[in-house]
């Protein structure tokens, strides 16, 4: 009889949790995914100013035959830099001791966008850097910056990609030149002071902007482990709050960069992050559930 009791109790847990969970599933059933990653190809993707661009070279293509028979076969070899196209920046980029590509936790690159809009700025200026005022403006309007949320700022740079003279400033390998805009030291020392941020990322080519010297945006987000992200496309089809990002890295060990994939899960009319907090409530209902029955079980 007691074997009998708890199994049903179980059942009945589950079924009060599936209809609790289920309930955060149609954002995502309901709106789409979404790319955020620029194509790798030669003489497309762009790279830092004397990095080695991405090439790739035909080892095979055709068929092949056998005495039983054949079929078709295609084969590569590829060659790049750590930093180009899309890629992340390992916190050991640019701080000493911090994490490299391997060591980054996954769950780093997994989590809520906050997308914080400064293209009209951007656009007005090839050298702006995002301030705190920026962020404080989005805020006002769209909610705090959640904790644990990946944090992107949208420049409106992605529209030029891939034109290297339009994207960077310059097509050659003089750095001097480089113009593109970025997030100001300033603010992202505010960031790791103020707010709890899994990744920085944004849609140009360096979280500092071209004209840096220093790269102090670099080396405060990466004395905090927080990773950084570049050449994102895609962030104006972003909500300001609530989607869901999954970042995964080229996982080379005692990287410095690596491609990167990323994709976000767009919700329908409601954020993601709503649909969270419903669930979130859901889930306590279940949890006070599952106590009840298992004291109940308990004392029969």
């Amino acid at each position: 009889m007691a074997a009998t009791q708890i199994c049903l109790r179980l059942v009945i847990f589950a079924s009060i949790f599936n209809i609790v969970y289920d309930q955060d599933l149609p954002s995502f059933v309901k709106g789409k995914i979404i790319d955020m990653t620029h194509n790798f190809a030669e003489d497309e993707t762009i790279y830092w100013p004397g990095s080695l661009a991405f090439n790739i070279t035909v080892t095979f293509k055709d068929y092949k035959t056998t005495p039983n028979g054949g079929f078709y076969y295609e084969s590569n070899n590829y060659c790049a830099a750590e930093h180009g196209g899309t890629h992340l920046d390992s916190p050991s980029h640019f701080a000493e001791g911090a994490w490299s590509i391997d060591q980054i936790p996954v769950d780093r690159l997994i989590g809520e966008a906050a997308v914080v809009d400064v293209k009209d700025r951007a656009m007005a200026n090839r050298d702006y850097q995002a301030t705190v005022a920026d962020i404080e403006k989005s805020e006002r309007l769209h909610g705090k910056i959640p904790d644990d949320s990946i944090l992107l700022l949208y420049t409106g740079w992605e529209k030029y990609w891939p034109n290297k003279l339009k994207y960077l400033g310059t097509d050659t390998l003089n750095t001097t030149l480089l113009h593109f805009p970025g997030l100001h030291p300033n603010a992202a020392k505010w960031l790791v002071k103020n707010r709890k941020i899994k990744a920085f990322g944004l849609d140009t080519a360096s979280v500092d902007y071209g004209q840096s010297e220093l790269f102090m945006t670099h080396t405060t987000l990466f004395a905090a482990n927080i990773p950084g992200i570049e050449n994102l496309a895609n962030i104006s089809k972003l909500q300001p709050r609530g989607d869901l990002l999954i970042g995964l890295p080229m996982k080379i060990r005692g990287g410095s960069g690596a491609p990167l994939r990323m994709i976000a899960l767009v919700g329908g009319s409601e954020s993601n992050s709503a649909h969270r907090q419903g669930a979130c409530v859901g889930l306590a209902v279940v949890v006070t559930a599952a106590v009840s029955y298992l004291l109940a079980f308990s004392y029969n």
